[in-house]
């Protein structure tokens, strides 16, 4: 099971959504400041910069949709 897989429900075509990655190195630095005595209602509240994008084939596939080799370079994971 990718990383994917488990934040999509299966049969979802496409999911565009904050980089997990990014998400996890956030948090990491929300604890260090938290943990260097900063008070957490002082941390200003971050959006998110990254996306990513995942297509889900198979499904595409039982839609009977074809996905265009140009939109698939630009995505972050396929799901076969």
């Amino acid at each position: 099971m990718t990383q994917s897989c488990a934040f999509t429900d299966p049969g979802v075509l496409l999911t565009y959504r904050p980089s997990t990655a990014e998400g996890f190195r956030r948090v990491v630095n929300y604890i260090d400041k938290v943990l260097k005595g900063v008070k957490p209602a002082d941390i200003p509240v971050e959006q998110p910069t990254k996306f990513e994008l995942v297509i889900n084939l198979h499904t595409a596939r039982s839609l009977g949709l074809k996905i265009a080799p140009k939109v698939l370079a630009l995505t972050d994971e396929v799901i076969e």
